[in-house]
């Protein structure tokens, strides 16, 4: 079974996002767009409930700075990034060692991608500007947002 959740940094704790939409105003002149969030999803199998369960706030969240959701985040244009497969995921490994290292285990797959939630009035050709703003094609790819059977 794949457990999925979704991590994005509270209020003030934004960088990452506040960064984004200040570069999509600045550098790509897209000014209808009002908000940017960033979310990081982690996708984990071989793992029991209960182990992901705890991992949830130990390793995949911080609780004092991060907010934790297991749902698709809505509202305006939603897309995610993640590595090429092939491409090295030190987000995914770092997790897998510390749940490896937690449970005294055999080390879960986990593969991660990044989401993005944009807000505003925005044509096709701004979101597609500022999906090739994120991507870069060399290492990472646009991932589906869809729960997968498997990860192998």
């Amino acid at each position: 079974m794949v457990y999925r959740v979704y991590v994005e940094k509270k209020a003030g704790q934004t960088h990452e996002a506040d960064s984004l939409l200040k570069q999509a105003k600045e550098f790509l002149q897209i000014k209808g767009l009002k908000s940017v969030r960033v979310l990081n999803r982690y996708d984990v199998e071989k793992i029991d409930e209960k182990l992901f369960s705890y991992a949830v706030n130990t390793v995949f969240s911080e609780p004092q700075v991060d907010t934790v959701s297991y749902d698709v985040p809505c509202g305006g244009v939603v897309f995610a990034v993640e590595p090429l497969p092939g491409q090295f995921d030190q987000r995914a490994d770092s997790a897998a060692q510390c749940i490896q290292i937690i449970s005294q285990g055999d080390r879960p797959t986990i593969r991660t991608a990044k989401v993005y939630v944009l807000s505003g009035d925005l044509s096709e050709t701004q979101i597609a500007a500022i999906k090739k703003h994120v991507i870069n094609a060399v290492e990472s790819r646009e991932a589906s947002l869809e729960l997968p059977e498997t990860l192998a």
